[in-house]
């Protein structure tokens, strides 16, 4: 792959008339070995162009792609197009539920069940089911008439999202997009006036020491007219793009809840395919919003996770343990029984709904799917909405960019942002604004409100509740001494895991001798060893689902100092978002590391 994107980079040179620098000038350790590792590390880069370049393969990223190239075929007008993908395949960094609504698919391509894009037999969704648990054995279902309209599932399937996502992913390459997995987006590229002109993949290659190997690589830097950001939720370019233009100005803080999955496979006879649980209250107690998910796919899978709300108050708590007992309660437990656990995984997701989504557009690009936060949080799906907003955005930037009288300068294709406002995605969004809020006041207050609001006021109240403001997950943390210890039982290696067993399921793999992706930001470098682990016992030793933070004693002082096992990193985004002070910048690993997902 590397060596088509040089190829082509050559190719576009020559036809534009551009300088093509020889091999002995090009800073390649191979070629140029009398060159320090400062110079290779700042040496140019090769650089390509196209239109349009997308960061990251999900489903945003890709309907986008595919969207651009359909317009192409429709007009006859052409559109280079290129997506960058962190992960070594497309879909393997691809984590969600997924009961799947398939509106935008059907609007993007109308033929997909005679494509089978879902299957050869796909799991229509037909029972869905809600149990409020209220104790560790004890819980009781809400009659179909109680259960929210949002959480009604006709029409709906139960998938595998990284299966869908690898679909989508040869539909786009048909129809000629250039698809790159293993090449993570390592920096976002800027002209002299400030704009977004494409993004540089991360450079491959370097040593824990921060020197270059022998199979160093510099990055590729990937040019464009507009760049559209689909990294999922919290992504590292998109940050930097949301503070570079204070996209969040006038919109709430996002918030974020932490989903842990497994896939079990069961016998077949006890499969009920279609069957959908979800649950909410224990384990969690009434002031941490969360709750869970339990799906019957075909041929014999059970999909079930919980997703914990990041701004939870307890220091103490842990997602991944309140997940593993929650497996023990009979109503969850009864679904599990002959089964084997064969696939594990975690990811953030936006919880802060319509008021935390920020500006969508800026100078050379715009803001699609999780990027900017579309998930629909009493539905707990966002694939519809991430698709159709990567739809939107090609409809505007297309026609911005092959326009008679498009400008040569870069510009900003605001048109997205109206486009956005004026479809579905924003009318469902906005009718569900005061869910999730309403849950700031307790577990009952919010399912009050949130009843009250789905069935009767169905959106159209005149007011809207915020979540927390400008506030941060991290800043809802108490501090250790005003909280409870919570002793969690052992794993019983049937139902429920320690970490390691279960990160061994999710493929996750890591380059040994890299520098770690996962860096104290260096003006917050004393809060682990003087803050974290003094005033809040070390929360990140808790919320991390693959083990990547610990504390061991000095050897010298014996003062407890924090630890970073970045090769465990299943890309979960955690640790940037909840650490005291987000002291962690998460960064991209050497390409194609992190997970492995298959069927998640």
């Amino acid at each position: 792959i590397y060596i088509k994107m040089f190829a082509r980079s050559l190719a576009v040179r020559a036809i534009r008339g551009a300088p093509v620098r020889s091999a002995a000038q090009r800073a390649v350790r191979g070629f140029c070995s009398s060159s320090s590792s400062d110079d290779l590390l700042s040496s140019p880069r090769e650089a390509m162009e196209y239109d349009v370049v997308i960061v990251g393969a999900g489903p945003a990223g890709l309907s986008a792609a595919i969207r651009l190239k359909q317009l192409e075929a429709e007009t006859g007008k052409e559109i280079s197009v290129c997506v960058v993908e962190k992960a070594a395949e497309v879909g393997a960094h691809i984590l969600s539920g997924n009961v799947f609504e398939p509106r935008a698919l059907n609007e993007l391509i109308p033929d997909w069940k005679e494509e089978e894009a879902l299957g050869e037999d796909p799991t229509e969704a037909k029972d869905d089911n809600f149990v409020v648990c209220t104790s560790e054995s004890k819980g009781y279902s809400l009659p179909g008439f109680l259960i929210p309209p949002s959480l009604h599932n006709d029409g709906n399937y139960i998938i595998s999202l990284s299966k869908l996502v690898r679909w989508l992913g040869g539909k786009a390459e048909e129809l000629g997009v250039e698809i790159y997995p293993g090449f993570p987006a390592g920096d976002v590229l800027y002209d002299d006036n400030g704009a977004v002109v494409g993004i540089a993949t991360a450079d491959m290659g370097i040593g824990k020491d921060g020197h270059p190997k022998d199979t160093f690589m510099r990055g590729m830097e990937l040019r464009a007219k507009q760049t559209l950001f689909a990294e999922g939720a919290r992504g590292s370019c998109s940050e930097e793009v949301i503070k570079n233009f204070d996209l969040r100005k006038d919109c709430d803080m996002q918030s974020y809840g932490l989903g842990i999955k497994e896939v079990w496979e069961i016998p077949e006879e006890n499969l009920k395919p279609g069957t959908i649980q979800h649950t909410i209250g224990w384990p969690l107690d009434m002031k941490t919003y969360g709750g869970s998910f339990l799906y019957h796919m075909k041929p014999n899978f059970i999909l079930i996770g919980m997703v914990v709300g990041l701004d939870y108050q307890n220091p103490y708590l842990s997602p991944y343990e309140e997940f593993q007992r929650f497996k023990h309660h009979p109503d969850v437990k009864k679904h599990l029984e002959g089964g084997e656990c064969v696939a594990y995984g975690a990811r953030v997701i936006n919880e802060g709904g319509f008021q935390a989504i920020p500006k969508l557009t800026f100078p050379g690009g715009a803001l699609i799917g999780c990027s900017a936060g579309f998930l629909n949080v009493p539905k707990i799906k966002g694939t519809h909405t991430a698709m159709k907003s990567g739809m939107v955005a090609a409809d505007s930037v297309f026609e911005e960019l092959t326009a008679e009288d498009a400008p040569e300068e870069i510009v900003e294709v605001s048109q997205y942002q109206t486009n956005m406002e004026n479809s579905w995605v924003w009318e469902e969004l906005k009718a569900v604004r005061n869910y999730a809020p309403s849950f700031k006041w307790g577990t009952l207050a919010g399912v009050a409100y949130s009843g009250l609001s789905g069935f009767v006021l169905r959106g159209k109240e005149p007011w809207t509740f915020s979540k927390h403001g400008k506030d941060r997950d991290c800043d809802a943390t108490k501090k250790a001494a005003e909280c409870k210890e919570i002793e969690y039982p052992k794993p019983d290696g049937v139902l429920s895991f320690d970490i390691l067993t279960n990160l061994a399921r999710s493929g996750t793999n890591h380059e040994g001798d890299q520098p770690a992706h996962l860096r104290i930001k260096p003006d917050l470098k004393d809060i682990p060893n003087e803050v974290s682990i003094t005033e809040y016992a070390g929360p990140e030793q808790r919320f991390c689902p693959a083990k990547v933070y610990e504390y061991q004693p000095n050897a010298e002082t014996n003062k407890m100092e924090l630890v970073i096992n970045a090769q465990n990193c299943v890309h979960c985004k955690c640790c940037s978002i909840k650490m005291p002070e987000e002291y962690i910048k998460w960064t991209v690993p050497e390409g194609g590391g992190g997970p492995a997902y298959e069927v998640m």
